[in-house]
C-alpha cells in the first residue's frame, strides 16, 4: 500500500523553504529606489505567507520520522514536489508588477523551475528587481534539484537508462532517500561554488552586481532567464569584456555531470574530468557542431572575422545544445539551414547528472553502442560481442530503458505538437514551441517565439500544454507517466 505520509511531509517542508526565500526578492524590492517596483514588496509578502502556511501545515500533519521510502513513492514525491513548488512560486509573479494572469504567472513559474527559459514577460529591463530575481533564483533551484534528482532518485527508479549511473557517486537501492541526504550537501556545494565564481567573472567583466547575481544564477544552472529583452546580446557592446564567453565556459560545466566533480574532490578522481566517456562524447559534440555551425556564420559575417563568427557560433551552439536559451543574436536571421540546425541540437542535452536538458548525451551513446553491436552479430552470426559503457557492460535492461526513452520522448514530442496546432499555433510554432517545451530549451523557432520573441500571444490553453510538456521533459517521462498507470496503485 501507498504510504502517502512522507510524500506530504517532504512536499510541505520544500514549500515551506520555498516561500522563506521569497522574502529575498521581496527585500530586493523594498531597497529598490523606483517607488513603484518598491511596491512590489507585497506580492511576495503574500506569497511567502501563504507557502509557509500550506506548506508548514501540510508538513505538521504528515510529522514522523522516515524509516525508508520506497520506489513507488519516489516517484510520487518527485512529481508531487515539483507541481507544487510551481503552484506556490507562481503567487508572488502572478500578484506582483508584471501583471501576470495566474495561467501566465504559472507558465513562467514552470519554465524556471524546469530551467526551461521560455518567457511570457516583455519589458525585462524595466522590470521590478525582485521578479526578476524571482525567475533566477526558481532556475537556480531547479538546476540543483535536477543534479540531485539525477543521482538519488532516477538511477534508483531506473528511468530512462539512469541505472547505468547507480554507482557514480553512490549505490542507490530501495531505500534511497539515506543516500541522497548524505550527498546532497556536496553536490548543492559545488554547484554553489561554480555560481559564486560565476557571479565574480561576469562582475570583473563589466556586469552590474545585481545582472551579474541574476546571469550566474541561470547560467550554471543552464536556465536562460535574463534580465534583458535582448538576453546577453544586451551586454556585449563596445568596450565590454568578452562576457559571451564567460557565459559560454558556465554553460558547458553546468552541462557536465556533478557527480563527477563530487568523485574528484572526495576521492581524488580529477583525471575523470578528461577520461570520462560521456564528458568527451559531449566535448566532441560541442567541437564539431561549433565548426559546423561558425561556417554557416562567417558566411554571413564576413566582415565581423572568423574570431567573431567562432564567437557567436559556440555561444549559439552551446546555449540550445545544453537547453539553456539565451541568446546574442537572432539566429533565425542566419538562414533555412541554421533554424533546421538548432532546432535538431535542441533535443541532444548535456551530461547526465548535470543541470542540461534534453535526451543527455550518454543515451546516444548506448544507442550508438546497440546499432554497432547488432551490425556486428548480423556480420558474425556465431560471435559474442559485448557493448561497454565507460568500461562496464551495457545490460539488455539498459537498452530497452534506453530505447523505450526515446521512443516515449519523440511520441510526447509529437502529440504536444499536435495539440499545439489543434489549438491554433502554426505549423512552424507549434512544432519548435512543442520541441522547446520537451528539451526545456527555451526559446523556439520564427516571429512570435523565436529568440527575438516570447510566448506571450500564444492562448492559455497552449501554455499550459507547454508546461505539462517541460514538467515531463525535466522529470524524464517516466517519472511522471508512470503514475497514470493503473498498475502503480494497485502496487
Amino acid at each position: 500500500m501507498l504510504n502517502f505520509r512522507p510524500v506530504l511531509l517532504v512536499t510541505g517542508a520544500l514549500v515551506t523553504a520555498l516561500g522563506v526565500t521569497m522574502l529575498i526578492p521581496m527585500i530586493a524590492d523594498l531597497l529598490s529606489q523606483d517607488e513603484v517596483h518598491r511596491a512590489d514588496w507585497s506580492a511576495f509578502a503574500v506569497g511567502a505567507a501563504a507557502a509557509i502556511l500550506i506548506g508548514s501545515g501540510a508538513a505538521a500533519a504528515s510529522w514522523g520520522r522516515i524509516d525508508d521510502l520506497g520506489i513507488r513513492e519516489g516517484f510520487m514525491l518527485t512529481a508531487a514536489s515539483w507541481l507544487a513548488l510551481t503552484l506556490f512560486a507562481a503567487i508572488p509573479l502572478a500578484l506582483g508588477g508584471l501583471h501576470l494572469s495566474y495561467v501566465d504567472a504559472f507558465f513562467e513559474a514552470m519554465s524556471g523551475i524546469t530551467t526551461t527559459g521560455s518567457t511570457v514577460v516583455s519589458g525585462l529591463d524595466d522590470a521590478p528587481p525582485g521578479a526578476l530575481l524571482w525567475r533566477s533564483m526558481l532556475q537556480w533551484f531547479g538546476g540543483v534539484g535536477v543534479i540531485i534528482m539525477a543521482f538519488a532518485v532516477l538511477p534508483a527508479l531506473k528511468v530512462g537508462g539512469m541505472q547505468i549511473f547507480k554507482n557514480e557517486a553512490w549505490d542507490t537501492s530501495e531505500k534511497f532517500i539515506a543516500n541522497a541526504a548524505q550527498y546532497s550537501l556536496g553536490l548543492s556545494g559545488i554547484y554553489g561554488f561554480f555560481t559564486v565564481l560565476c557571479f565574480l567573472c561576469l562582475w570583473g567583466f563589466g556586469m552590474t552586481p545585481f545582472d551579474a547575481v541574476n546571469h550566474a544564477l541561470t547560467a550554471v544552472s543552464t536556465g536562460g532567464f535574463s534580465t534583458k529583452d535582448s538576453s546577453i546580446g544586451a551586454f556585449l557592446t563596445v568596450g565590454r569584456g568578452p562576457i559571451d564567453l564567460v557565459v559560454t565556459v558556465f554553460m558547458i560545466i553546468g552541462s557536465l555531470p556533478f557527480g563527477i566533480f563530487l568523485a574528484a574532490i572526495t576521492r581524488g578522481a580529477w583525471k575523470r574530468l578528461f577520461t570520462d566517456s560521456q564528458i568527451r562524447f559531449f566535448a566532441g559534440i560541442v567541437a564539431f557542431l561549433t565548426i559546423v555551425i561558425m561556417i554557416e556564420v562567417y558566411e554571413v559575417y564576413a566582415h565581423l572575422g572568423l574570431f567573431t563568427a567562432f564567437r557567436m557560433a559556440i555561444f549559439n551552439v552551446v546555449s540550445i545544445l545544453t537547453g539553456t536559451g539565451y541568446a546574442t543574436t537572432d539566429y533565425d536571421d542566419w538562414g533555412a539551414f541554421a533554424i533546421a540546425f538548432f532546432f535538431c541540437i535542441m533535443f541532444i542535452g548535456g551530461c547526465a547528472g548535470s543541470t542540461s536538458c534534453g535526451m543527455k548525451v550518454f543515451r546516444f551513446q548506448v544507442a550508438l553502442s546497440a546499432i554497432v553491436v547488432y551490425a556486428k552479430r548480423l556480420a558474425h552470426p556465431s560471435g559474442v560481442f559485448v557493448a561497454r559503457y565507460n568500461q562496464r557492460p551495457l545490460t539488455d535492461e539498459i537498452y530497452v530503458s534506453v530505447l523505450s526513452f526515446f521512443f516515449v520522448y519523440f511520441a510526447t514530442f509529437a502529440t504536444l505538437a499536435v495539440i499545439l496546432a489543434g489549438l491554433g499555433l502554426d505549423t512552424l510554432t507549434a512544432i519548435s514551441s512543442a520541441g522547446t517545451a520537451i528539451a526545456n530549451v527555451g526559446p523556439g523557432l520564427g516571429d512570435i517565439v523565436g529568440p527575438a520573441g516570447n510566448f506571450a500571444p500564444l492562448p492559455d490553453a497552449a501554455k499550459i500544454a507547454m508546461s505539462i510538456g517541460m514538467m515531463l521533459g525535466r522529470l524524464e517521462f517516466f517519472t511522471v507517466l508512470v503514475l497514470l498507470s493503473p498498475a502503480f496503485w494497485r502496487g
